[in-house]
This record gives C-alpha cells, sequence and structure tokens, in this order.
C-alpha cells in the first residue's frame, strides 16, 4: 500500500514539536518529512531523530530547490509555520489547489495596526495560499477568524507538550510530594527580558524580607540577563527535555510571569507534571491550562505587588491544598495530547 506522505514546513523545532511526531509514526500508511530552520542558541535542543523520519535543513535549499524537493516528495498534506518564509509560502500556493495546506501560527490577536493590516491583505497574501489554519488556542484562533478562515476549517490543539514524559513523572512523584510537598518554586525559560524573570526575583527576595520562609527559587535557562545571587535562588542553566525529572521531583509550583507569551507549551507540561501554576495573563497557554483559585493564580503581567500577592497565597497553603490543586492541573493537561494531536492531522487525509 502506498503511503500518505505529510511534509511540515517548520521554522525551529522543539522536542514537544517531535512527541507529536512520534505519534503520527505509529500509522504504517503514513511517511513524514519535515523541512526545518537551524536550531536557536538561545535554546539548544539536541534532537534526535526516527530513521524513519525525513529531515531537511532550509539552508541546504533555496526557494526552488525547495519547491522542486516538496513537488517530487508528492505530499498528501502540507503544514507550513507561518507565512515569513517566502519559499514556503511558494510551496503552499503551488500545492493548495491540489491538497490540504494548513497555516501554522502563535499570534495571538490584540488588535494592533500590523493584525489590521494582515487582515486586510489576506485574501491576496494568505488564503490562497492555505485552506485550513492549525493554531494552539483561543487567542489564536480569535486571529485566524479575521484573517478570513471559516470557523470548519480552523484547528486548535498544535502546540502540544510531550504529555507521556511529564505525566509520568506526576505518577512517578505522586506519593512523594504527597507526603511532603517540596516548598520550591520553578521557572523553567530563556533569561530574556519579556520572560519577566526580574519580576520573579523582586518579587521573591522582597516576599523573604518582609516574612521570611522556607521556600526556594530554582531557575532552568540561559540568557543575556545575569543571574541574581541570593541564597535561596538557584540557577542550573539550560537542561535538555530528558534530564528534567530531578527537577521535576525537587519542585512544587511552576511560575511563568512572561510579559508576552503567544502559548507557553511549558505551562502543559507542567500542569501534566502535576505542579500548580503562576503565570500572567499574556500567557496564551492560561486560556486552557490555569484557572484561578483551582489549579493556580493568573495576575496582571508587570505588576510586582500582584506577584507577590499570588506567591504567598501559595507559601500560605498546607500540603492537602497543594497536592489537590496539583490533581487538578493533572485533570486539566489531559484537554490536548499527542495522540489527539495526531487524528487532527489524519482527519485532513
Amino acid at each position: 500500500m502506498e503511503k500518505k506522505k505529510i511534509v511540515f514546513l517548520y521554522t525551529e523545532l522543539a522536542t514537544y514539536f517531535l512527541a507529536c511526531v512520534e505519534e503520527l509514526q505509529k500509522h504504517p500508511a503514513l511517511e513524514i518529512h519535515i523541512v526545518r530552520w537551524n536550531v536557536n542558541a538561545e535554546a539548544p535542543f539536541n534532537f534526535s531523530f526516527s530513521s524513519d523520519i525525513f529531515i531537511y535543513n532550509r539552508t541546504d535549499y533555496n526557494d526552488t530547490e525547495l519547491t522542486l524537493l516538496i513537488a517530487e516528495i508528492d505530499p498528501s498534506v502540507i503544514y507550513s509555520s507561518g507565512w515569513t518564509d517566502k519559499g514556503y509560502l511558494r510551496v503552499c500556493k503551488r500545492h493548495k489547489k491540489k491538497v490540504p495546506v494548513i497555516l501554522g501560527f502563535d499570534n495571538q490577536w490584540k488588535g494592533t495596526l500590523k493584525q489590521y493590516i494582515a487582515c486586510l491583505v489576506s485574501p491576496f497574501r494568505i488564503l490562497n495560499h492555505f485552506s485550513y489554519c492549525w493554531v494552539p488556542g483561543e487567542p489564536q484562533k480569535r486571529y485566524a477568524l479575521k484573517l478570513g478562515f471559516k470557523n470548519e476549517n480552523i484547528l486548535t490543539g498544535f502546540y502540544c507538550c510531550d504529555y507521556n514524559f511529564f505525566n509520568m513523572q506526576y505518577e512517578r512523584n505522586r506519593a512523594f510530594k504527597e507526603m511532603d510537598f517540596p516548598k520550591r518554586f520553578l521557572y523553567v525559560g530563556r533569561y530574556v527580558e519579556h520572560k519577566g524573570i526580574r519580576d520573579l526575583w523582586q518579587a521573591f527576595l522582597e516576599l523573604q524580607e518582609e516574612s521570611p520562609n522556607g521556600w526556594e527559587l530554582w531557575c532552568l535557562g540561559a540568557g543575556d540577563i545575569p543571574k541574581i545571587k541570593h541564597p535561596k535562588i538557584m540557577h542550573f542553566g539550560f537542561v535538555q527535555p530528558g534530564d528534567l525529572a530531578d527537577y521535576i521531583r525537587n519542585t512544587g509550583v511552576f511560575i511563568l510571569p512572561s510579559h508576552f507569551e503567544p502559548w507557553g507549551v511549558v505551562v502543559h507540561e507542567y500542569v501534566s507534571a502535576g505542579f500548580p501554576v503562576i503565570c500572567t495573563g499574556e500567557v496564551g497557554a492560561s486560556t486552557a491550562f490555569v484557572q484561578n483559585n483551582l489549579n493556580g493564580y493568573i495576575y496582571s503581567a508587570g505588576n510586582i505587588k500582584e506577584l507577590k500577592e499570588v506567591l504567598l497565597k501559595i507559601m500560605n497553603k498546607d500540603n492537602v491544598h497543594l497536592i489537590k490543586m496539583s490533581n487538578e492541573s493533572v485533570r486539566k493537561a489531559k484537554v490536548i495530547t499527542p495522540q489527539i494531536w495526531a487524528k487532527q492531522i489524519i482527519s485532513l487525509l
């Protein structure tokens, strides 16, 4: 039986995307091809690929060569990350009348001048290249509708974490944390301004001065912002996803203080691992995975006072309440898994 071929025209790969691709691989009638951009130096993930997946580096092909490559593959469906790569657009336009061609993006609808202009030119620059749109969640779906995609042609849930790995950590650590919930906050992300990490450090330090307590803050990541020095703030640098297990076991509450975060798959990762979550309203993933006073808290980005208030609420909770929040996180995490993700793209074949 001839296999159906799925082509992903991707930007920067991430391990969570590959976890979904691995789920697709379980279907013997499918053949997967991925064109990718170079690895981001600020997030130097090590990738391992199955020999059954065909990988192509975007830098090895000019636009014409890329068009010829995809024509030779003869795909049954094409997915493209965004509309900035002109070579990707060229491929999509060429194939739109033959097979389903899917646009993906994570931009939230903010009603900016740039977005209104995109809506005006969409019939000539976007809709004539793509037949479907696959976005992370509701903040992006609103934008897709504004661009002119019909509701029935918009899929959600494109960003999905490596659910099996993170949920396995929850199961492994459940009894351990029920006995003695770790009094440690966890930040995982780049050390850059828009992630709000300076806000987190300031709020945490002010609380330690105003009402000293046993909580610590563990930070995993790298970037341009110098590491603050304090005995209760630990820095571990960039950690490969496969090496996260010990950090997950020994921390309790996840924080993402971003001023700007179109989605934030990391939120899905840590609710899957059973973490209560504190994040800002700018984090797109909060719309799917965080509910105030149930499994976490959502505060206004950049508001140190609000951040201190929610940190203190967590610090004042006992083990029983923290475990209850943990279990609610796991329940919310199940709305999107690699299995659900794979079914969505297969439905278009």
